[in-house]
């Protein structure tokens, strides 16, 4: 490639190399950007790049120009996520069974390039999650982006729903299709669920994002509007035990004071708690969602 070829591009190269080899700690002089420049088959004078660096300042890019001795240092400043928060981030997708593992590489690799290469160093550590099972539907993310759609579209939404069997396999939950409208996805105990009305039961109910097959939206416009507006999520959430369905009953709990902090995790801090007959011990009176896995 002859030399100077990419001048066109000059101005992304010097973002990329800005963005990519700074940071608050670690800052490059004029005569290696210029060598970082040749490196894209770029050249550029000294005179041109600080124009150039002024424009990264006006395209919102936090170029630094700081002297230190005889030198000028140069490093972007503030940038658009911090690494804390890069970092944050990264721990929250490694650890989420919700996002595949193929996706979760997906998405920290495209983080990272919001980082500088000292930064994505730090980034690349791993999050240790013991047991971590991630979900294996990879077509999640577009089922997603459906139910996105048809709530803002206000269409209804026709699905298979799965369930694993005994041999490990998914199988349909019942043999006919749901129809249902729609209305929130919410996340509970590391899960993705839709929050929807089913018009044929006249209830709100939920359904394991993961575990829906073959969504397509309707035509039909969206039903249960006053139900929904009706509908409390945070009190349902905590109701429900891990969002396995069941009938709501009014239960007693008893509890050795120890525990104390998962209720009030699970149920909030404004549960009364009373002390128990059993000395050490407490109780509580809460709404669940009476199913198999509460029992459990």
């Amino acid at each position: 490639m002859p030399k100077g070829a990419n001048q066109k591009l000059k101005l992304y190269y010097l973002s990329r190399i800005m963005i990519e080899k700074t940071d608050d700690e670690h800052m490059i002089t004029m005569e290696e950007i210029k060598a970082e420049l040749e490196g894209y088959g770029v050249t550029a004078d000294r005179k041109s790049l600080y124009d150039d660096l002024e424009a990264l300042r006006v395209l919102g890019i936090d170029v630094v120009g700081e002297k230190i001795g005889r030198n000028y240092y140069y490093h972007v400043g503030g940038k658009q996520f911090e690494i804390a928060e890069l970092k944050l981030l990264v721990d929250a997708i490694q650890s989420s069974k919700f996002i595949t593992e193929k996706k979760s590489n997906e998405l920290i690799k495209k983080l990272t390039g919001m980082a500088s290469e000292y930064e994505a160093a730090q980034m690349k550590r791993q999050a240790v999650v013991q047991g971590r099972v991630k979900t294996m539907n990879e077509s999640i993310y577009y089922f997603v982006d459906d139910v996105h759609r048809a709530i803002a579209e206000n269409k209804q939404i026709r699905f298979e729903y799965m369930k694993w069997n005994t041999e490990k396999r998914m199988v349909r939950h019942r043999e006919a299709e749901y129809v249902v409208s729609p209305w929130a996805l919410t996340w509970d105990d590391e899960n993705y669920y839709l929050i929807a009305y089913d018009g044929e039961a006249d209830s709100i109910k939920h359904f394991r994002v993961d575990k829906l097959k073959n969504i397509r939206v309707l035509d039909e416009k969206r039903t249960g509007r006053q139900q929904f507006k009706d509908f409390n999520l945070a009190r349902y959430a905590k109701m429900s035990f891990g969002m396995f369905g069941g009938d709501s009953v009014k239960v007693k709990i008893s509890f050795a004071d120890e525990m104390v902090g998962v209720f009030i995790d699970r149920f909030g801090r404004d549960i009364t708690i009373r002390p128990s007959k059993t000395k050490g011990w407490s109780e509580i009176n809460v709404d669940v969602a009476l199913s198999d896995q509460f029992l459990g």
